[in-house]
């Protein structure tokens, strides 16, 4: 565990890189399928969330506003290193704040990938700058493009109790307008409440046919639905044979199939971290390029175990 985590409940574990408490081979992840690079815009954020991993807010720029130029460049390296990736995706804070997010969105689907933007589709997105270049990339690119909204919970109430009084409502107002101009959606929801599985795939399939989304509720892809991220809770050190005792291959954790780009404040370039989970964990920047983050990944973390080996959790759909 790291010197500024929460430790009461994993003493003793995530020590080291490649040993477990318990002596054994720690696992790691090779990149062995590139197939989604994340930017990360920046960390400021319209809104402040209760239990936010990435703690955006308005006044968080740990992470600073990328630049559409250095997107850029890391798309010429995907192309230089021969990476087959099919996805860009675009995370925050709340990406529609960086003032140069239609640029990146454009940069990258005129590349030809499939572009997945997570927002909360508040206000940053309903400005009429940031309207006018969505429904540009929506007429020039379509189905080619993305937004996966966060609705943390279908009811409103339990919504803003994570998200602040009326963000559901304006979240409804920002969902309906890309609903009404035909734009591709997918929703993100948050398990912290304790319904099952079914219990809340059936509330978000009423709340798609209540307001007429075209939103998959039984598709994990669509409506993705992730666990908690408490780091106080107990959770197994991940060793080269859970694999088999799992029945799971390292292939399908999300190392194995993505990166994702940050930069932080007063750094002269980007850098490329492992995970999305983990931006401020040093052990998990790889370096500045692409070329540096093709090391393989050592689960070195809770949100390692819990949320991708045993939650099976992707920020990718």
């Amino acid at each position: 565990m790291k010197d500024n985590a929460p430790q009461s409940a994993n003493i003793g574990k995530f020590q080291d890189k490649s040993v477990t408490a318990d002596g054994q081979t720690r696992a790691s992840v090779a990149l062995s399928n590139p197939e989604t690079l994340w930017f990360n815009t920046g960390t400021l954020c319209n809104i402040e969330c209760v239990n936010c991993y990435i703690a955006s807010s308005p006044t968080n720029d740990a992470l600073v506003y990328i630049s559409a130029d250095e997107v850029r460049d890391y798309l010429d390296q995907i192309e230089t290193r021969n990476w087959p990736i099919r996805e860009i995706g675009f995370t925050g804070g709340e990406p529609f704040m960086n003032p140069e997010m239609i640029d990146m969105t454009r940069a990258a689907l005129e590349r030809g990938y499939e572009v997945l933007i997570l927002t909360n589709a508040m206000l940053p997105m309903m400005r009429r700058k940031m309207r006018e270049g969505l429904l540009e990339l929506q007429r020039e690119f379509g189905n080619k493009l993305t937004l996966r909204i966060s609705v943390d919970h279908y009811r409103p109430e339990l919504h803003d109790k994570e998200r602040g009084k009326g963000s559901f409502a304006r979240t409804v107002t920002g969902m309906e307008w890309l609903r009404d101009n035909g734009f591709n959606m997918a929703v993100a929801g948050r398990t912290v409440w304790g319904d099952s599985d079914a219990e809340s795939r059936a509330g978000y399939a009423a709340f798609f046919v209540q307001h007429g989304f075209d939103i998959d509720a039984q598709n994990p892809g669509m409506t993705v639905l992730f666990p908690e991220m408490d780091e106080t809770v107990e959770v197994p050190e991940i060793t080269n044979a859970c694999w088999g005792i799992l029945n799971k291959s390292p292939d399908a954790v999300m190392c194995a199939s993505a990166r994702m780009v940050v930069k932080r404040k007063g750094a002269e370039k980007p850098a490329v971290l492992a995970c999305t989970l983990l931006p401020y964990e040093p052990e998990f920047e790889m370096g500045h390029t692409l070329a540096e983050a093709e090391a393989d990944v050592h689960l070195n973390h809770p949100h390692c175990a819990k949320f991708c080996v045993l939650g099976g959790a992707s920020c990718s759909g």
